[in-house]
């Protein structure tokens, strides 16, 4: 099977978005070509999460100019998320821990594109579907380096049985499912050991030298990723304004508050 992943270009000049009680993130530049790790960097609260939503066209850019794959934002939200895929995102897509790997599996794959061919092809009980249905599961699982034999249960391991590594990559896996050129991981690094982080960063590196763009947040990327900063210094706030208005602190934004953002954004 070909592994080559058409990747997206990223482009983005001084985007923002803003919610009822100030700004998510605000004056982010990106010049990504596809097949490109960019790591996203800041502080908690610093607007990490709305930047993924941003980009994957979950949320509307309030100031600035983006696009991603030539598609502008925030003109071409629906085309972007058509092509984008999220994963690992906490309140946006998260696992549930009552439903077994397999079931994940299944559900994330009906959700799919209808297969090519005659009407009956694509039913959920065909033959060409199933087989389909298959191979595109595989296909994720071993993109995602998640192999169902090393679980307790195989396939039907509950979510919350999972290893929070094992947790992570078949979130990345439901990602992957249906051939995005873009996937956003939030929280890479959240509870991880040292190695598993690496483990983690390796894996995505993996996905970009196949050709997939992958923007993730966390910290611990690798040096080769390109790092987008959510906060800026103080150093290069004063450049950039030398008598700036005050903004609300990075440490004072909680996630009612991010959920306040993603409402008067226009979250899709």
């Amino acid at each position: 099977m070909n592994t080559t992943r058409q990747g997206a270009a990223v482009h983005a000049g001084g985007i923002g978005v803003e919610g009822p009680r100030g700004w998510a993130f605000r004056a982010v530049d990106i010049a990504a070509e596809p097949g490109t790790l960019i790591a996203v960097q800041g502080p908690s609260g610093s607007g990490r999460t709305c930047l993924l939503l941003a980009l994957t066209g979950r949320m509307r850019i309030t100031e600035g100019e983006a696009t991603v794959a030539g598609l502008a934002l925030p003109k071409r939200m629906g085309s972007v998320r058509s092509r984008t895929a999220l994963a690992h995102v906490p309140g946006v897509a998260d696992l549930e821990p009552a439903l077994t790997v397999g079931e994940h599996l299944k559900e994330r794959a009906l959700l799919g594109p209808r297969i090519q061919g005659s009407p009956l092809a694509s039913l959920p009980w065909g033959k060409r579907h199933k087989e389909a249905t298959r191979a595109r599961v595989d296909a994720a699982l071993a993109a995602a380096r998640l192999d169902p034999e090393s679980l307790p249960k195989g396939l039907r391991t509950t979510v919350r049985d999972l290893e929070r590594i094992e947790a992570l990559r078949l979130s990345v896996a439901l990602g992957l499912m249906h051939g995005p050129q873009l996937l956003a991981v939030d929280d890479v690094d959240l509870k991880l050991a040292d190695a598993e982080r690496t483990e983690a960063w390796q894996l995505l590196r993996d996905l970009t030298r196949e050709g997939l763009t992958v923007v993730a947040a966390g910290d611990g990327a690798p040096e080769d990723a390109l790092i987008v900063r959510t906060a800026r210094t103080d150093t290069e706030a004063a450049k950039a304004d030398p008598t700036p208005t005050p903004v609300q602190d990075d440490a004072d934004t909680t996630e009612e508050e991010a959920a306040d953002a993603f409402a008067e954004a226009g979250r899709a």
